[in-house]
């Protein structure tokens, strides 16, 4: 078992982990600084949005832009959404994740 830590943040595929260095707030949040984390095929089903130590909304334009490609968005605390990864992917869910620092 790995126990790597990330402490930018964390880009996660089905295929790949990825440390989020220039990981921006939350508050900052756009499309580009998820890089290519969309562009899978078959497309993510949604992104779990780990948002830090606690939850926190993400910004409207964001969601919206996230959701006009056909990718819903859950957004939870980074603790949350790690335990929430595990189990989707347990399930072979096609998902990605981007997860803020603690």
């Amino acid at each position: 078992m790995r126990d790597d830590v990330f402490p930018t943040g964390l880009l996660l595929s089905p295929v790949r982990a990825m440390a989020w260095d220039d990981a921006p707030p939350i508050d900052a949040l756009t499309l580009a600084a998820l890089g290519d984390l969309f562009d899978g095929d078959p497309r993510p089903e949604f992104l779990l949005l780990g948002t830090g130590a606690g939850l926190r909304q993400p910004p409207r334009p964001f969601v919206r832009a996230v959701e006009a490609l056909g990718i819903g968005v859950e957004a939870m605390d980074s603790r949350a959404a790690a335990r929430a990864w595990g189990v989707l992917r347990a399930e072979e869910r096609w998902i990605v994740a981007a997860l803020l620092p603690l």
